[in-house]
């Protein structure tokens, strides 16, 4: 970073530093100034394009080698008597001390009670509770590759994702045993099943979370490096089916501290500050893990979740706990500004809120400043953009940008590069044209799981991630999001491959073809939608084909868009779908 960029940034802190010193009086006029100033810097200090390649205003960050664990756990004999994981369902709670002993006697047991050699594969089904940051850390501490699974998947859906990722053990709760012990007896050289919150259960090669941790297990712990895989998180990317996405330490840690640098944050990087964050999106998504656990894990912040949304639950969190910072997905901000249960009194000490999984729009922040009686100079809206293979995060709007970009996914956070790519001619496009966003840094994944055919397709030889999305990006460097050329349908922030859901349809004698597309839906985002083609002479009924699908496959890839029946699927000469057809179709019936 330049001498002159580092000057400006320190002129901008220091003037918020004086300006906000001032009384509440002077707060609108404050974040006027700061906004322009900020403005200003970002129109100033965008460098000219070279190849229509953008570089981060924000500079690099040192990649470095720590591993997750040592990263995320470096601070935490700061504040080891302040609150760190909590679940605001029952209150039971973890300080971080606490935490951070419970990890390593976690690692411990499992590579010396459990046997489990680096590089294995252990299998999360759980919920947000507080026992998840100790599995999945003492797992990555112990030298272990984590794969996590969405508890509502069906066990189809789990034993498919476990088996290609060669699970060797499963953790989960009570609720979802039933499923874990059913899939387990479909893995290889299976090592036991960890049951949170129950007991020892030798017949069944079951082990209690708590008598693990209680027996101070000891093991030599492996060496681990940080350009080894540690994650591998499932996704459709930008078609197909869920595919494994090898992430490792490096990859993670990049993008915790590229997100933390000051621009991006109300603290200038300051940590410790003991901000109370109030998040839903489930840890078992990137967005969750990366994005929000360990973001702010590193921060040493007090971190309230809740393993099931319900209202009760949530505005009981709200009022207890009095967040400063939501995490929400767009669905979650419309249920706080809509909902008649959401009073306007225990919305007050929200300074923050970060809308990730799923853009939102203006118009929705408006409802929710109105409910709450607060301006956009007294709450602040931080939205970003990032897929499962780029550990999220790539872009971030700042934590204090002008007005007339909300609406933006933001900048380039450090070290990251990026291009606008001509989808009818492959070219790299300038400013306010529309094309792929193709995107390089250190955050961008190893590749697929043993798919390299897959791999290719989305990283190419010079190691552009080509994101299936289109986007544009103004003269200050701020990219918006327009549209997916890829078929990933998106429902309340999670992934839906409307592959999975064709191939389950297919598998039916009556059905002769089948496309499935996403539909619009006011709380949802989306929603599926099936198109199905008969063969001749056969019946079948929406209902029969919407509890096909529903029997097979969890709750949001239901057909909640209904199906509709055609003579012919409209494909192009390559005999692709044209699922805009279908989309359009959809709207007219």
């Amino acid at each position: 970073m330049s001498s002159l960029k580092i000057l400006r940034g320190k002129i901008a802190r220091q003037i918020l530093k004086n300006l906000t010193a001032q009384n509440d009086s002077c707060h609108i006029k404050t974040n006027n100034v700061v906004n322009n100033l900020s403005r200003c810097l970002a129109t100033q200090t965008a460098p000219a394009l070279k190849n229509n390649v953008l570089t981060s205003l924000y500079g690099d960050i040192e990649v470095g080698n720590e591993t997750l664990p040592e990263f995320v756990f470096r601070d935490f004999e700061l504040w080891p008597d302040m609150p760190c994981v909590t679940c605001g369902a029952s209150g039971r709670s973890y300080e971080y001390g606490m935490m951070r002993l419970m990890i390593e006697r976690c690692a411990n047991a499992l590579a010396g009670h459990l046997k489990m050699a680096s590089g294995e594969r252990i299998g999360l089904i759980l919920p947000n509770i507080p026992e998840f940051v100790v599995l999945i850390h003492g797992a990555m501490r112990a030298g272990l590759v984590v794969t996590f699974a969405n508890p509502l998947y069906t066990p189809d859906e789990v034993r498919r994702q476990f088996m290609d990722c060669n699970v060797k053990a499963i953790a989960t709760i009570e609720m979802f045993m039933p499923v874990a012990l059913e899939v387990s007896k479909a893995l290889k050289d299976y090592k036991g099943t960890i049951w949170v919150g129950g007991e020892d259960d030798k017949t069944k090669g079951v082990y209690g979370l708590r008598s693990l941790l209680m027996a101070d297990h000891e093991a030599d712990l492996p060496t681990v490096n940080a350009d080894d895989v540690c994650l591998i998180p499932y996704s459709s990317g930008t078609t197909g089916l869920p595919k494994g996405v090898m992430l490792t330490h490096k990859n993670l840690v990049s993008n915790l501290k590229q997100v933390q640098v000051a621009k991006f944050m109300k603290y200038d990087g300051e940590k410790g500050k003991g901000d109370c964050i109030l998040t839903v999106p489930p840890f078992f998504h990137i967005y969750g893990f990366n994005g929000i656990l360990n973001y702010n894990l590193v921060l040493g912040y007090h971190i309230v979740s809740i393993p099931k949304f319900t209202p009760d639950d949530y505005i009981k969190c709200l009022v207890e706990y009095k967040p400063t910072t939501l995490f929400v997905v767009p669905s979650l901000l419309a249920f706080l500004a809509t909902h008649p249960a959401v009073k306007k009194e225990y919305l007050q000490s929200i300074e923050t809120i970060m809308v990730g999984a799923a853009p939102t729009t203006d118009s929705m922040l408006e409802k929710f400043l109105l409910k709450c009686e607060k301006t956009k100079e007294q709450i602040k809206l931080l939205q970003g953009y990032g897929m499962t293979e780029s550990s999220p995060v790539t872009l971030l709007t700042p934590y204090i940008y002008p007005y007339d970009k909300i609406g933006s996914v933001g900048q380039l956070v450090p070290s990251t590069q990026a291009r606008i790519v001509s989808l009818a001619t492959g070219e790299a496009l300038g400013p306010h044209e529309s094309g792929e966003l193709w995107l390089k840094g250190p955050q961008v994944m190893k590749g697929y799981w043993n798919n390299e055919k897959a791999t290719k397709e989305t990283v190419d030889s010079d190691g552009w991630l080509h994101t299936g999305d289109v986007a544009f990006y103004d003269k200050d460097h701020y990219f918006f999001i327009v549209d997916r050329t890829k078929e990933l349908i998106k429902v309340k922030g999670n992934q839906v491959s409307p592959t999975e859901i064709e191939s389950i349809i297919m598998e039916q004698p009556e059905v002769a073809d089948v496309a499935v597309v996403g539909m619009p839906d006011a709380l949802a985002g989306e929603v599926p939608k099936a198109f199905v083609v008969l063969k001749p002479n056969h019946k079948l009924t929406e209902k029969q084909v919407y509890d096909i699908v529903a029997n097979k496959l969890t709750k949001y890839k239901h057909l909640e868009g209904g199906v509709a029946f055609l003579d012919a699927i409209p494909r192009n000469a390559a005999g692709k779908i044209m699922r805009n057809e279908l989309k359009v179709l959809g709207r007219k019936k």
